[in-house]
């Protein structure tokens, strides 16, 4: 069993940064690829970006890309969004999640565990 906790979520103006964590307890994560996702009110659940297990492969939506940073630190078990130059449409319900896979992919049913999420809202 997994245990997926994220923290850091709040509100920033627009332009702003925030960073976002994602510590996991139980069994380890380092030998599984991570994904993060957001969920915006009446939207469905949507890949925001993901990492190999390694840290060495990652890989971003499109409308991130270039703005958001996704890490680990296997040794702590945990994973960071650094998220910048942020938008009001990146306001969300962000959850980490465990793939069952080395390598990250953005299908939401390559995850197993799932966080209980974060709220990130960016003000105009």
């Amino acid at each position: 069993q997994v245990q997926l906790v994220e923290s850091g979520g709040g509100l920033v103006q627009a332009g702003g940064s925030l960073s976002v964590s994602c510590v996991a307890s139980g069994r380890t994560i380092g030998s599984r690829a991570m994904g993060w996702f957001r969920q915006a009110p009446g939207k469905e659940r949507e890949f925001v970006a993901g990492i190999s297990w390694s840290g060495s492969s990652t890989n971003y939506a499109d409308s991130v890309k270039g703005r958001f940073t996704v890490s680990r630190d296997n040794a702590k078990n945990t994973v960071y969004l650094q998220m910048n130059s942020l938008k009001p449409e990146d306001t969300a319900v962000y959850y980490c999640a465990r793939s069952r896979a080395t390598l990250p992919a953005p299908d939401r049913y390559a995850y197993d565990y799932w966080g209980q999420g974060t709220q990130v809202t960016i003000s105009s």
